[in-house]
């Protein structure tokens, strides 16, 4: 059995499910297939179009808040990949990027995205091994809270 189902079972064994893939909100497409990796665009944490929290971490959203909307932005980012490849193409989680919507002096970034993190963990196992970037900015295309890219091979 392949990474990505063992993903998919996985998936299940938590009670969850990938979303449909968010549609672009500019002039881009949700992940694009280049050689043996799937980069994807940029992904918010929404769940049926809605955002799951507003606001900067550190003010509006806590960290706790900060680490459930990477959770749903890297299950956004895995139905983009899945729609290209299927979660069954993928070999291993190469890389997260996750910026982090933040608060004049917070500095807890990598709590926050470790949500997204810790998931591919569970999903992947060693597969979801993954070097990261956990990065502050000011704000965020329509003032979500964190916004997460994925990089994976392709098996």
């Amino acid at each position: 059995m392949s990474v990505g189902a063992d993903a998919r079972a996985r998936l299940a064994a938590l009670g969850l499910t990938l979303p449909p893939v968010a549609a672009p909100v500019a002039s881009y497409v949700p992940a694009v297939r280049i050689g043996d990796t799937v980069q994807t665009s940029g992904q918010l944490p929404t769940v049926g179009g809605e955002l799951v929290h507003t606001g900067r971490v550190g003010a509006e959203v806590t960290v706790e808040q900060g680490a459930e909307a990477a959770r749903v932005a890297i299950l956004n980012a895995l139905a983009a990949v899945d729609a290209l490849i299927g979660l069954e193409g993928i070999g291993q989680v190469a890389k997260v990027t996750g910026f982090v919507a933040s608060a004049p002096g917070f500095h807890g970034q990598p709590a926050v995205i470790n949500g997204a993190s810790d998931l591919l963990g569970e999903l992947f196992g060693e597969a979801g091994r993954h070097a990261r970037s956990a990065v502050g900015v000011p704000d965020l295309p329509v003032n979500a809270p964190v916004e997460i890219e994925l990089l994976v091979t392709v098996a």
